[in-house]
């Protein structure tokens, strides 16, 4: 089968997260097992515009804006060479279904931007994507096949009108992992991308009064991104900032706390509180969207949106965590890799499959 991917960034994108390690995983695995993928997304400085990575054929073209334009352009040229489009939404959605003729196209979605605008935009623009674009944007998909990756996310989407939203899972790659040597001082973590949406200033806040509270402690800040700067310029005692480092590296740091704290506006699963719970670390999370789904799934806790709130329940588990550390969950209650590449991999069959028969 020939399968056409658009997602703005790809792996070696400066900004490629959550949503490039799940088609990166999927592709990798769709093209070992025989299939034809090609995956679309904006140019990236230093990299050529047409490349093969993992068997996967990238091809970069147009800005963070003019990827659009430019998607669009190769659909309408050719998506009839491909068996199905996979559309990814990552805020402002290709629209591929409108450009790509007869190709049948699925829309994959991790989640709704909502509240992300607030925090990401200026005012205006804000209030623009929250109250006019958004709604306009996702009801364009009522009628095309959606996947998305929790029930939260779900429900979401939904609400914007579409009627035919499927679940499908979300994979980890640490499975049966040992017991790992927890480190001597209560150490937390906060692992991802510094920007406002993920709200790392909460957890900071949090843990310095957990910290006065308990009389010590310390914090491990994982990632890097535009808040990072501010944020250890105003960091309190206890707090030690990585940034990005590797996955081993982030997998030891991880395995030796005892605890990851998760403050997002939102999440479509929230991939890291997984990958915590996988290595015998449980989260502390907030209640919302997509951090729920995941927290439940890897035995966490969790609490309202407030840094007061955080603290009283760093202060009252941590300890707790500490004393007796959890067992790994096999895949942080999420799944393997190959179990979610299978998984799409056969949507995306069902509707290549069904439209040929149409066109039959």
């Amino acid at each position: 089968m020939k399968i056409l991917v658009c997602n703005w960034k790809d792996p070696a994108h400066p900004e490629a997260g959550g949503a490039e390690v799940y088609t990166d995983e999927c592709t990798r695995r769709w093209a070992a097992w025989g299939h034809q993928v090609t995956w679309l997304s904006a140019a990236v400085a230093g990299r050529p515009a047409i490349e093969m990575v993992g068997g996967v054929t990238v091809r970069r073209s147009g800005s963070r804006l003019g990827v659009y334009g430019a998607v669009r352009r190769f659909l309408r040229s050719h998506a009839h060479r491909y068996d199905v489009v996979l559309d990814e939404i990552n805020t402002r959605p290709f629209f591929a279904h409108r450009h790509a003729g007869a190709t049948p196209v699925v829309a994959l979605a991790y989640q709704v931007a909502r509240e992300v605008w607030r925090h990401e935009t200026s005012t205006p623009v804000a209030l623009l994507g929250r109250y006019v674009l958004e709604p306009h944007w996702l009801p364009a998909y009522t009628d095309v096949p959606v996947m998305t990756i929790s029930p939260s996310s779900a429900d979401s989407l939904a609400d914007y009108g579409m009627r035919d939203v499927r679940l499908v899972p979300v994979g980890v790659d640490i499975a049966d992992a040992p017991r790992p040597t927890k480190a001597d001082e209560l150490t937390l973590l906060v692992c991802g991308r510094l920007v406002p949406m993920k709200r790392p200033d909460h957890a900071i806040a949090a843990f310095a009064a957990a910290r006065a509270r308990l009389g010590g402690g310390r914090l491990v800040v994982i990632g890097d991104g535009r808040s990072g700067p501010s944020l250890r310029a105003s960091a309190p005692e206890g707090v030690v900032f990585t940034g990005r480092v590797d996955e081993a590296a982030k997998r030891r740091l991880m395995a030796r706390s005892h605890a990851l704290l998760a403050t997002s506006v939102r999440e479509g699963w929230g991939l890291v509180v997984s990958e915590a719970a996988a290595l015998g670390t449980p989260t502390i999370a907030y209640d919302v969207a997509g951090l729920r789904d995941s927290t439940r799934a890897g035995r966490g806790v969790l609490v309202v949106e407030d840094p007061d709130a955080l603290a009283e329940a760093i202060t009252y588990w941590a300890p707790r965590m500490r004393a007796r550390p959890p067992d790994p969950i096999p895949h942080g209650g999420a799944e393997n890799w190959d179990t979610v590449a299978a998984a799409v991999l056969d949507i995306l069959s069902r509707a290549a499959g069904a439209e040929r028969r149409l066109a039959a």
